[in-house]
């Protein structure tokens, strides 16, 4: 297997491509932070590269390895998920769009509260249910439908492959915000849909210091144009230190991603079992309502995210988020160290989360210390 595009997922990201620095011989692809490059002589620049704000070398790297792990025809990397997620909504005004009920809250807040302002019509659905999608595209003229599964804080589960064909029928794209899923169980490309959208501040990235964003194309359209036209206009691209350490944890994706789904799994059957809970919420359960289709479109796991809902109610959520020591009291997912958080908290008034809950992302510490702490913060 001498190309590399033969090569399997994870030994491209682990290979960084194969790529060698070709002036030093490097292992690690090298930083590049030149904001500015010198034109030729004819005043054109062969180099391809004319000012840091559109395009970076470190950031085209970056954005060919997650490419790959996508299957995407062109992918581009921002500073944040937001900006990602906001500069395909963008791309996409004016118009109407279909968002899910349940999703990350920071986007529905902007889709609720500011979108209006760019010329977008946000229609929101629960979208795991196709009859509801399908209502929610009547009439006809929508853009894009936007998916998120497992949806965040909940875990449901949508059918990628079936809601393509809905949007696809209707005249919409389909993004999908497969962040916690991540390339190494699903690739929505390949079962339909247009575009996929990554906060690469988490599993992506996988160490809790880099905030960025992605979206994968599954076509050079116009959609993919304007979104780079957006990401130039609006000053939203990554920057070269931030890629560079991106593609530092995307050479460990694989490994971690796998080992914290195996930690979620088990600590989901465990706490599905203690005194203390009440529910647990993981797409990887047999009794979850999204299992079969979940089981389906994730390869290999089910990720590394699950909520429990507390039997005693939101004190008792509360004090046990108190009380743990190995696990860490903070917002966010994807990284190596283990986090727990009240979520209703966090989300505020509106939230459709409920407030005995409390949203954990599982790590990759050993899993007997992540159940021995939680056993004990639970009991109290």
């Amino acid at each position: 297997m001498s190309k590399t595009e033969d090569w399997r997922a994870s030994t491209k990201a682990v290979q960084a491509l194969g790529r060698i620095d070709e002036t030093t011989r490097g292992v690690v692809p090298p930083l590049h932070v030149a904001t500015t490059f010198v034109r030729d002589a004819d005043n054109s620049y062969t180099s391809g590269f004319v000012y840091g704000r559109p395009d970076n070398a470190t950031v085209r790297e970056g954005e060919e390895i997650v490419g790959a792990l996508e299957g995407a025809a062109s992918t581009l990397l921002f500073g944040s998920g937001m900006s990602a997620a906001i500069a395909l909504f963008l791309a996409a005004a004016p118009g109407r769009v279909v968002a899910p009920r349940v999703m990350y809250w920071a986007l529905r807040n902007w889709l609720a509260n500011e979108a209006s302002a760019f010329g977008l019509e946000v229609t929101f659905c629960d979208a795991e249910d196709l009859d509801a999608l399908r209502m929610a595209l009547q009439p006809a003229g929508a853009k894009l439908v936007w998916l998120e599964t497992p949806s965040n804080p909940l875990w449901g589960v949508s059918d990628i492959a079936a809601a393509a064909k809905i949007a696809h029928a209707a005249g919409a794209a389909l993004a999908v915000d497969s962040t916690c899923a991540t390339p190494v169980f699903t690739q929505p490309l390949a079962l339909g849909a247009d575009v996929v959208m990554h906060s690469a501040t988490k599993y992506l990235n996988g160490h809790s210091d880099v905030i960025a964003g992605a979206l994968a194309f599954a076509r050079n359209d116009e959609m993919t144009a304007r979104a780079r036209r957006i990401r130039a206009s609006h000053g939203m691209i990554l920057g070269p230190f931030e890629a560079f350490l991106l593609i530092r944890g995307l050479r460990t994706l694989d490994l971690r991603v796998r080992a914290a789904s195996a930690n979620a799994m088990e600590l989901a059957h465990r706490l599905s079992n203690h005194s203390g809970v009440a529910a647990v919420l993981y797409p990887g359960l047999a009794h979850h309502p999204g299992h079969e289709v979940a089981k389906r479109q994730m390869q290999g796991g089910f990720g590394g995210m699950l909520s429990v809902r507390v039997r005693a109610g939101e004190a008792a959520s509360v004090a046990t988020a108190a009380r743990v020591k190995v696990w860490k009291r903070a917002t966010s997912l994807g990284g190596i160290e283990s986090l727990i958080e009240h979520r209703a908290s966090i989300e505020g008034a509106g939230s459709p989360c409920p407030t005995d809950l409390l949203r954990l992302s599982a790590g990759v510490e050993d899993v007997e210390d992540l159940w021995g702490d939680i056993d004990q913060a639970l009991r109290g």
